[in-house]
């Protein structure tokens, strides 16, 4: 088993099982939706929402669900791909794939389980200034999109460089 083997399986699992356990625990212990549970003060709060948009609640009509189903897939292809070019010792971007693809296959369990969308229930902000309601999917795939952003431009640096 490769060294980006050792370290993506692992931890896209990881990811894919914390986010279901705790959407699974928000639904259980913070329903009904929309009402704050404060953690941190108003900083710190659990709300349990439900998102059928898109990232950033981008509403694309009747059609979102099968079409965020779709793209969800296309992407997890695309990702597939890029995973199995990536050289057997690349460990940083073995991580940042398996951040984005437990996230991505997080949230698409959640819009194929259920019409009602996507669970989040992290929201943080300052009084009435809140960032939007979040999972822990989410954040692999915001923590794992930007190492990867870093990486492939630092590769693409190189290239250039050397060119």
């Amino acid at each position: 088993m490769s060294h980006k083997s050792r370290i993506f399986w692992p931890l896209l699992s990881l990811l894919v099982l914390a986010d279901c356990t705790t959407k699974e625990i928000a639904v259980d212990r913070l329903s009904p939706a929309y009402i704050p549970h404060r953690v941190l003060g108003s900083v710190v709060q659990l709300t349990l929402a439900y998102n059928p948009k898109t990232a950033f609640s981008i509403d694309l009509g009747p059609w979102s669900r099968p079409l965020l189903i779709l793209a969800t897939l296309a992407t997890l292809a695309m990702l597939t791909m890029l995973y199995q070019r990536t050289a057997p010792t690349k460990r940083v971007m073995a991580v940042a794939l398996a951040l984005v693809c437990g996230g991505a296959i997080g949230n698409l369990l959640d819009r194929v389980h259920s019409t009602r969308g996507v669970v989040d229930f992290i929201d943080v902000g300052v009084g009435a200034h809140r960032f939007w309601i979040f999972n822990v999917a989410d954040a692999g795939i915001t923590v794992g999109a930007v190492l990867l952003a870093v990486i492939l431009s630092r590769n693409e640096r190189r290239r250039a460089h050397h060119a």
